[in-house]
């Protein structure tokens, strides 16, 4: 009897485990989350804006300047139908504040930053239509990361021939 109180024992003993401690091992919160902590995606708060990003024909360039960024923006249907503007960007973690043209014209928007993609969003200021021409639009445009090197990011160009991002863009 004392043999089999003796191994019942061990058996109970064996079943118990140590709660696990939440504040150990933090939860992710959704699921980006959790692709971030797994590296599955890029943390958007610690990646570098600077670089090329494209959809299709349509395009976007980030490079570094004194203050923020500068930006250049293409969006390019056809020869009458496209979009060319530049502008500075600044940062205040996944939003980017765009304002393309001179300071004060009125095309200010908030685009979301995803690590290696950016998305403007689907209704702009009617003053950014004047970077387009025809019915071309920068609403909803989304691109993604083709390259972190702001060398090529200062040589994107619009239908006109203009440099987007490079010196004095």
């Amino acid at each position: 009897m004392q043999v089999a109180l003796v191994v019942l024992t061990l058996l109970l003993a064996g079943c118990h485990r140590a709660a696990s401690d939440p504040a150990a091992s933090p939860t992710p919160q959704g699921l980006e989350a959790a692709a971030i902590q797994a590296g599955v995606i890029p943390d958007p708060a610690s990646t570098d804006l600077t670089g090329v990003y494209a959809t299709g024909n349509d395009r976007v360039c980030i490079v570094p300047s004194a203050k923020a960024y500068r930006i250049g923006v293409f969006v390019d249907y056809d020869e009458t139908q496209n979009c060319g503007g530049s502008g500075v960007v600044t940062r205040d973690g996944d939003t980017l504040h765009v304002t393309l043209g001179a300071s004060g014209d009125g095309c200010t928007i908030d685009a979301r930053f995803e690590g290696d993609r950016i998305v403007f969003p689907p209704r702009v200021p009617d003053a950014c239509q004047k970077a387009c021409r025809g019915r071309a639009s920068i609403a909803a445009l989304d691109v993604t990361r083709l390259s972190e090197s702001a060398s090529e990011a200062a040589t994107l160009r619009d239908a006109r021939g203009r440099l987007l991002c490079g010196d004095g863009g």
